[in-house]
């Protein structure tokens, strides 16, 4: 069993489910809020903790835009992804594909050069003396109108040298992808790739929506897939990924347990999932830890681990060359 925590904490991996947001951790928090003089309604670092207890995704989402309040000045956005490329230094972490929400930023009067600019500043000196590499990917709020994502995607045409993608987070209930099925395809126009949070909360017609309407290269969670046997057999044979986020999924109550979570299934389902972080301030765990605690719950095997690993290299947006130098020292 040590081996294989040992084979986890040793072996590189690529991370491609991450909120940039929510790699924001409570001292980080206080740190701003004094920093930017702004009110917060946490005194310490353990009432924001306390806080960090959610019931659903929309619990989540009140204190995560709550805190999003102290981001103001592009230092504040590169101290935080500064502070997640720490943590992927100390957890082997050497590719990642960072969402960012510009909507949660812009529509409170912050600049969407200053987000895009911070966040990307610190991921060009990560790969400058770590070698860690990235791509952005911009999402969408899906709680918010197409009026909303088409004026944020003109202003992501500016800095298309620096997004990579296009995504669609935020509140899945009572949201499909159909909302933005032209927003998309202006995206896609653009020469944006494209992936959207389907199948978490929402039901498999989402994964499906997000399919065929939105042209997407991945599927971010996913794990509702089981509800529909054509979709399983889809996601197989076309090997779509599927961004699994284990302890994200336990604290949000998707699943009441680790050991009810569905991941070892969807392996042997042979569908291509791999594990990442989500939100792993707010969800107390990074990628190790979700690899680490999955293992244990789900009793995975090294083989098994191995292979998510590797998933997690083959459904990058790395090219062919570099994604094969990392599966060889996986």
């Amino acid at each position: 069993m040590n081996e294989i925590i040992e084979f986890i904490k040793k072996t590189p991996k690529a991370e491609l489910h991450l909120h940039i947001e929510g790699t924001l951790e409570p001292n980080l928090l206080i740190k701003l809020a004094k920093r930017n003089n702004i009110k917060i309604p946490f005194a310490n670092v353990d009432e924001v903790k306390f806080a960090y207890n959610f019931s659903n995704l929309e619990s989540f989402l009140n204190i995560f835009y709550q805190g999003s309040k102290v981001l103001i000045k592009e230092q504040d956005f590169f101290d935080l992804t500064w502070a997640y490329i720490l943590k992927c230094k100390e957890e082997n972490i050497v590719h990642t594909e960072v969402f960012f929400d510009p909507q949660t930023h812009v529509n409170r009067g912050v600049n969407f050069d200053l987000v895009i600019n911070g966040i990307h500043k610190a991921l060009l000196k990560a790969n400058k003396e770590f070698g860690l590499t990235s791509k952005i990917i911009m999402c969408f709020l899906r709680h918010l109108d197409e009026i909303s994502a088409f004026k944020i995607l003109d202003q992501a045409l500016v800095h298309k040298d620096k997004i990579f993608g296009i995504g669609l987070d935020s509140s899945e209930k009572d949201h499909p992808p159909r909302k933005f099925e032209r927003v998309f395809k202006k995206a896609i126009e653009k020469d944006f790739l494209t992936v959207a949070h389907a199948g978490e909360e929402g039901p498999s017609e989402y994964i499906w929506e997000a399919l065929n309407l939105l042209k997407v290269k991945r599927i971010d969670h996913g794990v509702q897939c089981f509800q529909d046997e054509k979709l399983v057999q889809k996601l197989k044979i076309d090997q779509i990924p599927l961004t699994v986020c284990p302890l994200s999924n336990i604290k949000l109550r998707v699943f009441n347990t680790l050991q009810e979570h569905n991941l070892k299934k969807m392996l042997n389902a042979g569908l291509m999932v791999m594990i990442n972080s989500d939100d792993p301030a707010y969800f107390d765990g990074y990628i190790n830890k979700n690899y680490i605690e999955t293992q244990k719950e789900l009793n995975l095997s090294l083989r098994e681990v191995k292979t998510l690993i590797i998933n997690s290299f083959k459904s990058s947006f790395l090219d062919k060359e570099k994604k094969e130098y990392w599966i060889r020292q996986v």
